[in-house]
């Protein structure tokens, strides 16, 4: 959220000292482990009272993980917005299953996205993270898009996301589809680097009663609880609500950063098959926490999400959906004094409505369509403080859009696909994003692709609307000039299932980067330095997995990406931090998990996780975040048909240790940490 931390926006300070930024744990608390330790033997009590509906829950051996021929074949719909198999999908794509968030000990969702080996993740401090793919990583990264449901989350504010109130119950997530690459044709502006899309299981699929509490050191306390129940024999529901309460990190010293964080969540879903060929869901979410920030004082966010769509099947090769949404957002975020203004209160509420139409058609033998229209808009209200705001404070934008993609047989190994997305934002009129990809599926096990894509990534409130502070003297300002960034990706992949056992992933890719963001100076004055597109370069690389299963009852899964990026200031222009503000991201970066199935229904899991140093930005200077090596470990048992057992930790390897920001005594450090946790069904 906006908070006291990391800072994009001001160009000739440390990232790390502003005090504005997008933002937002380790004292033992043994009242709440006692509270845990309680549960835990009540819950071991249970089974006993419910053995009568014990045959209602699937025994453990039916949750196991799928084989790895099994894993190729899940089908995604992220690249091409229809369903397709995992191993033809043209596209550098990972999978995170339910099984393996379960099984990771992840907490929430950043935490669950170290496991997609094409993903950067820092975290910053105990509700703020550092997310991307392919580079321009920061607290304020841009160019990816993210989805839950095919509900859109980034904010118009910096084009990014708030990663700390995206929320779900993890149990209910049925996988999250990570995109490296662009995805502009089929997604919109924003998705330059990549697109995440987090897809929920149907109510269907969650019959009966969940439950799961627990806590630890840096995770205080938690808890989630969900039923899910029939209406009549054609829909289902279900409802849950959550909780967590997590503790601060800390200082190089060791102190506390006093950055403590709690959120709630409820919701519903309801899932209907109105007709032979017709089904509908509904969704929604309510959500209200607050985040203490270091430089003093709470930070609060509200909102919620109602979501629908509808799916007509008009024949067995074409089909339609209409979705809606309205999602609302509300921030209130201490800014503090500076030798330049007084502190204040920023408040934003943001309400978003959308309507995306798509249709899925086959045209002849060798044609598969898919076309769509969108309109979203968007009413945003700042209410500004002394040190930062927004001008115009009230701001009404509309973004209309529409694509078409056409997958073309040429032969029956080959296939080429052509489409475009065309979107008219109120910032710079018409966007038009195209991409070519080439599939030529050697065998039905090894398949390898090409691309040729253009994305953009338009204005966001920062570029264009920002003033920091609010009142004379202003340092820094957005400009009406601002354009939308432009990258041409050239990108060449191969996936396959070598064996029965191996399957195996690489990617390569060469961006092409122009008018990105820079900060230049008042010629007259120096000040008020404002945002230009006065930077361009490329990045190339290569990203590499594979999943190796030696045993029945063992797996690795394993992930290397190399990145190298140059980027510059383009003749006769100027960039105060010297092409070096949003270039905060490891050359390299090494994954490594396993996982055994042990004897009497016990898992154990460990991951391994390497990154290189990062170079950030320091003032216009690069400093250095030291390349570290961390792992986590989970074991888990369940103890009957309703009830698992499980304690996790996390970043073992050190007592704490920094994944991103300069070197600071202000920048805050990943602390080790413990928990357990009980997960019961009945």
């Amino acid at each position: 959220m906006l908070a006291s931390g990391q800072s994009d926006f001001a160009p000739a300070r440390a990232e790390g000292r502003s005090h504005h930024s997008i933002d937002h744990v380790i004292t033992w608390n043994a009242q709440r482990i006692a509270i845990l330790c309680v549960v835990s033997c009540l819950a071991l009590l249970a089974p006993s009272a419910l053995a009568q509906a014990a045959d209602t829950i699937p025994p453990p051996s039916v949750l196991k993980r799928l084989s790895v021929e099994q894993l190729m074949d899940i089908e995604v719909t992220s690249v091409s917005r229809k369903a397709e198999k995992l191993s033809q999908a043209a596209s550098a794509i990972q999978v995170i299953t339910r099984d393996e968030i379960r099984r990771s000990g992840a907490t929430n969702i950043p935490e669950a996205l170290r496991l997609a080996p094409n993903l950067q993740v820092a975290q910053v401090g105990s509700h703020q993270w550092a997310i991307t793919a392919r580079g321009f990583n920061s607290t304020t990264a841009n160019k990816l898009l993210v989805l839950i449901d095919g509900r859109s989350v980034y904010t118009p504010l910096f084009s990014g996301v708030f990663w700390d109130i995206q929320d779900v119950l993890l149990e209910d997530i049925d996988r999250i589809e990570v995109i490296s690459g662009p995805g502009g044709a089929v997604w919109g502006a924003n998705a330059v680097n990549g697109v995440i899309n987090i897809i929920t299981r149907s109510s269907g699929e969650t019959q009966g009663a969940y439950a799961e509490a627990g806590g630890g050191t840096s995770l205080n306390d938690f808890a989630g609880v969900r039923y899910g129940g029939a209406l009549g024999g054609q829909a289902t529901y279900r409802a849950y609500g959550k909780y967590f309460d997590r503790d601060n990190e800390v200082y190089p010293n060791g102190d506390d950063a006093t950055d403590s964080w709690r959120m709630g969540q409820g919701g519903f879903r309801l899932d209907a098959q109105t007709s032979a060929r017709d089904s509908l869901m509904v969704s929604a979410d309510g959500y209200g926490g607050n985040e203490n920030v270091f430089t003093g004082g709470t930070t609060t966010a509200s909102g919620g999400n109602l979501s629908s769509r509808w799916s007509h099947a008009i024949s067995p090769t074409s089909d339609m959906s209409l979705q809606l949404y309205y999602d609302h957002t509300q921030l209130s975020n201490p800014e503090p004094a500076s030798q330049f203004s007084p502190g204040g209160t920023l408040k934003d509420r943001l309400d978003t409505y959308d309507v995306d139409f798509e249709h899925r058609l086959a045209f002849g033998q060798r044609n598969r369509i898919v076309w769509g229209l969108g309109y979203r808009f968007t009413h945003d209200i700042v209410t500004n403080s002394r040190p930062l705001g927004f001008f115009p404070a009230h701001l009404d934008h509309s973004l209309v859009s529409g694509f078409v993609q056409d997958e073309i047989a040429l032969a029956q190994k080959v296939l080429l696909t052509l489409g475009t997305k065309l979107e008219h934002n109120d910032y710079t009129g018409f966007e038009a994003e195209p991409t070519a990809r080439l599939r030529w599926s050697m065998s039905q096990k090894h398949m390898v692709w090409a691309a040729v894509s253009r994305a953009v990534r338009t204005p966001s409130r920062v570029d264009r609307d920002l003033k920091e502070p609010t009142q004379f003297p202003i340092l820094l300002e957005g400009s009406s000039d601002f354009e939308s960034e432009t990258l041409i990706a050239y990108e060449l992949g191969y996936r396959a299932a070598l064996t029965s056992r191996i399957s195996a992933s690489v990617s390569t890719f060469y961006n092409d980067y122009s008018d990105l963001r820079s900060a230049s100076f008042t010629p007259a004055t120096i000040i008020p330095f404002f945002f230009a597109n006065n930077l361009e370069g490329e990045t190339h690389g290569i990203e590499l997995s594979a999943t190796y299963q030696p045993l029945a009852w063992w797996r690795l899964r394993a992930g290397f990406d190399v990145l190298k990026e140059s980027l510059h200031v383009k003749p006769g222009e100027v960039d105060i931090n010297h092409a070096l503000n949003e270039t905060a991201d490891p050359e390299r970066q090494f994954s490594l998990n396993s996982s055994f199935d042990l004897p009497r229904n016990v898992d154990f899991d460990a991951g391994l996780r390497s990154v290189d140093k990062i170079y950030t930005n320091n003032g216009g200077v690069l400093a250095i975040v030291p390349k570290y090596t961390d792992m986590n470990l989970r074991l888990g048992w369940h103890a009957t048909r309703q009830l698992e057992l499980s304690v996790a930790g996390q970043n073992l390897l050190h007592k704490h240790h920094p994944e991103f920001g300069v070197p600071d005594p202000t920048r805050v450090e990943i602390l080790r940490a413990v928990y357990g946790k009980v997960s019961w069904r009945f």
